[in-house]
């Protein structure tokens, strides 16, 4: 079934193997200029845009589902065959490993000299075990997400950014018949493991067909020129739906991650149980965290990551972003951010579809940002790429669930207000929207004095909506 048609108060159980592939030199791409101008944002797109043709290419003929592209971040799902075959989970993991190692292969090749676009060096992580399906239910942009440890613990495999290769979980690697390892991050797959999956998997296709295949899509539907406008602040009535390579956006901005703390322990814990309050609380909190950031701020959530938003935060003009007014607002978004979702778990708790311990680490940092969306026409993905990005997501990593950081350029830029208030270290336990909007506003910051003046409430109409939709009916799980 098609992942984007699941129900919002729908979750389907489902027994697969989960495939994280990581292009670990996109920050080459990014820093191939002194200066972060349009060149190597052009040039980074159509590196992303050439790999991830390819891509898409190789998972077709696999018959394996792309879940998700996130600039570097590559999510696939491998079903077939399904359990009525005799040994189909080894099956499996062994057609995920050989799909993994025709990847890497394909990726050598599509590079591209003349445009001085290097080959893409992979990581790849491979987990196996039963997750939940579910959709964010978003109007206009449906994701689909896996709750679950075979997809968490994949995704770390593949985020360890120490070395390319292919690695197993020891849940994945039993499967095959492979001895457990101490530390799976560090125990890539030898040639010889990796030549055993391929012959047993049969693939029935070469990276020499497949790159043939990709040189002849890439005649018939060339990228074309990369051509960069500015949208007009706020971000949140940007179009991300039209936007193609030759009609992309780039302005400076604010980029914004925050991601729920505690969500992993928390689905391995009730996910088995209590399935359905699971589903209910990944939908309210996504609901809210993207209602504070579009609705109060008029912000664009570029797209959900799992239990994590992305967004960026523009104030300004046409012509010019106002540089401290943005970063003023973007910090008081991050207060907002904590304050709401304290608010949807104070709601859940006293609803009973709560208990436990869940918490919000928010990273942002400021430059220049791209909106654009890439691939061939009619399965085109989102992407903002930028060192501001990959900094903002890196400031959220060194965060726990109650900390929340700003990064080097933003604070470099920031008014005197923003840095008194993030300090030396940068970073910042427990801040809410109204210490936020009390700090700024005491230091004269124009935006934070008039919500003070006029005792702004964040997050209260987002909620009440989110538990409308999402609290109140059950949520049904179902076998797929």
């Amino acid at each position: 079934m098609s992942l984007e048609s699941i129900a919002t108060n729908a979750a389907y159980r489902v027994d697969g193997v989960h495939m994280y592939a990581d292009i670990q030199n996109l920050d080459e791409m990014l820093n191939v200029t002194g200066v972060e101008g349009t060149d190597c944002h052009k040039r980074t797109l159509r590196f992303l845009d050439q790999h991830y043709r390819a891509v898409n290419r190789i998972l077709k003929r696999v018959d394996a589902r792309r879940v998700d592209f996130h600039n570097q971040r590559l999510h696939s799902l491998f079903t077939k065959p399904y359990n009525s075959e005799t040994g189909a989970e080894k099956k499996r993991v062994q057609r995920a490993v050989a799909t993994a190692q025709l990847m890497i292969n394909v990726l050598h090749e599509t590079k591209d000299t003349d445009a001085k676009i290097p080959a893409a060096i992979l990581r790849v992580g491979i987990d196996t075990g039963e997750t939940l399906a579910v959709n964010n239910g978003r109007n206009g942009y449906r994701e689909p997400l896996f709750l679950g440890d075979a997809a968490n613990h994949a995704a770390k495999l593949a985020s360890n950014r120490s070395a390319r290769g292919i690695y197993l979980t020891n849940a994945a690697r039993r499967v095959i018949g492979l001895e457990e390892v101490e530390f799976p991050e560090k125990t890539a797959l030898s040639d010889d493991e990796i030549k055993d999956c391929e012959d047993a998997a049969d693939l029935g296709v070469t990276a020499d067909v497949v790159v043939d295949e990709w040189r002849e899509d890439q005649k018939n539907n060339p990228l074309g020129g990369i051509e960069f406008t500015r949208h007009t602040p706020p971000f949140s009535t940007m179009d991300i739906a039209s936007l193609t390579p030759a009609n992309s956006r780039r302005q400076e901005a604010v980029s914004i991650y925050a991601d729920i703390d505690g969500f992993t322990k928390y689905v391995a814990e009730n996910i088995e149980a209590n399935a359905e309050n699971v589903v209910r609380v990944l939908h309210v909190l996504r609901a809210e965290l993207e209602r504070v950031l579009t609705t109060e701020f008029k912000g664009r959530r570029i797209r959900f990551i799992g239990d994590c938003i992305h967004g960026l935060i523009c104030e300004g003009t046409a012509a010019a972003t106002a540089v401290h007014d943005t970063i003023s607002e973007a910090t008081r978004l991050a207060g907002a951010f904590r304050s709401s979702f304290d608010l949807a778990i104070e709601k859940l708790e006293k609803e009973n579809y709560f208990s436990g311990t869940l918490g919000l680490a928010v990273g942002f940092d400021y430059g220049p940002m791209t909106v654009t969306r890439l691939g061939v026409k009619g399965s085109r993905v989102r992407c903002s790429v930028s060192r501001g990005v990959l900094a903002s997501e890196a400031e959220q990593v060194r965060c726990n669930g109650t900390e929340t950081a700003i990064g080097k350029n933003a604070y470099n830029e920031a008014s005197t207000a923003v840095r008194k208030l993030f300090g030396s270290t940068r970073k910042i336990a427990n801040f809410d929207y109204l210490e936020a909007t009390e700090a700024l506003a005491d230091e004269g910051e124009k935006s934070a004095g008039v919500a003070r003046s006029v005792g702004l409430v964040v997050s209260t109409p987002a909620i009440a909506k989110a538990q409308e939709q999402v609290v109140r009916p059950y949520c049904e799980s179902r076998r797929a």
